[in-house]
């Protein structure tokens, strides 16, 4: 999640566990520690791919994490023998504070590698966006009043009930994502379609409305799910080309890497000679921030690994889709064509070389 939301919810878990004992200054203390694992932003990993698929990684840890609780537990107690509080109600505070961290992290898309070193691929449950006003308001303005009216019986009663409906909200994004997934399944059964994989995940700010996605070889097939659809999504088929992108980079490590972390959504292009790799999970059609180009074909017909590589430049984001979403979640009649959107992933740039199947494909 945003680092706002991870402030105010280590910042509410921390005023809660030592929020009598602490005062004010557990809200503070609360907020540096909840912003602790994203500090491996900070690490260099190498290029864009590493920097991306090692992000959440032993930071992430739960392993790291309760190692790192027993040391920090220890330390303070070195440092404030007197204080007011058990050693046990320490520990108990900093570990919920990073674990919980971790924990929401995972509810999104992106991917966190929770049991790193061990190479599971990054869970990534993908039921809430990774900004959520519903979540992310009831913590703050919970911190907000402790801040005002200190940590006394009335503050404290603000942090439980601002975490308690926050996690209820949380909780209730798995059955946003059960229902679209379970509507996915209808339509890719009538279009009498059997998917390698399918992904789905709320479209940005909101779990009103949902993406889908269905992998199928060369094709991938969108459509959007909202709770007051009363029947399956129409699908749209869009081009892949994963047969020849998966080919060109079969000797690419950073490639090898992108198909374990996003369990192979991806999608290739064949742009200015490049082979450009996008993660199809992040962002929402049309606009995908994690792109690399991973070869480039030369005019001799040679192909070329890309060693360093960079993010690929990605259109601007259009801020005016979020009207059109927003629309089309309240009005299940209001049509949006993913293949309109999609088709601006690669703005003003044909691929070169590629004959895949007509992209927006309708499927009813």
């Amino acid at each position: 999640m945003d680092s706002l939301t991870q402030a105010v919810l280590g910042a509410s878990v921390q005023g809660a566990v030592l929020g009598r004992f602490q005062g004010r200054r557990a809200l503070v203390y609360g907020a540096l520690l909840g912003t602790l694992p994203d500090m491996d932003v900070l690490v260099d990993f190498g290029d864009a791919v590493a920097d991306m698929t090692y992000h959440r990684g032993f930071s992430h840890s739960v392993f790291v994490l309760g190692t790192l609780a027993v040391l920090l537990t220890w330390v303070t107690r070195r440092l404030f023998p007197d204080a007011r509080y058990s050693a046990g109600r320490l520990f108990t505070c900093i570990a919920l504070v990073l674990l919980t961290h971790v924990s929401l992290d995972a509810f999104t898309t992106y991917g966190t590698q929770l049991f790193w070193p061990l190479t599971t691929p990054p869970v990534a449950i993908s039921s809430i966006f990774i900004i959520d006003p519903l979540y992310t308001v009831p913590l703050l303005v919970a911190v907000i009043a402790g801040l005002l009216i200190g940590l006394g019986r009335s503050g404290l009663r603000w942090q439980y009930g601002a975490l308690a409906l926050s996690t209820l909200y949380l909780f209730s994004t798995l059955a946003g994502k059960h229902m679209a997934e379970d509507r996915l399944e209808q339509a890719l059964a009538l279009a009498e379609i059997e998917p390698d994989h399918v992904f789905s995940s709320p479209t940005p700010f909101n779990t009103l409305l949902w993406r889908v996605v269905a992998v199928d070889g060369d094709d991938y097939y969108e459509g959007l799910v909202g709770w007051l659809d009363d029947a399956p999504p129409p699908l749209e088929r869009l081009p892949r080309h994963a047969t020849d992108g998966q080919q060109a980079l079969l000797t690419s490590p950073q490639h090898h890497r992108l198909r374990w972390f996003t369990r192979d959504t991806l999608r290739y292009d064949l742009i200015d000679n490049h082979w450009v790799v996008t993660d199809l999970r992040l962002g929402m059609t049309g606009y995908h921030p994690f792109r690399f180009a991973l070869a480039r074909e030369t005019k001799a017909g040679e192909r070329q690994i890309i060693a360093d590589t960079e993010h690929w430049p990605v259109p601007e984001a259009d801020y005016s889709r979020l009207r059109d979403l927003w629309r089309r979640a309240i009005d299940p009649s209001y049509r949006l064509s993913l293949a309109e959107l999609a088709a601006d992933l690669n703005a003003g740039a044909e691929p070169s070389g590629l004959q895949g199947r007509a992209s927006g494909s309708p499927l009813q």
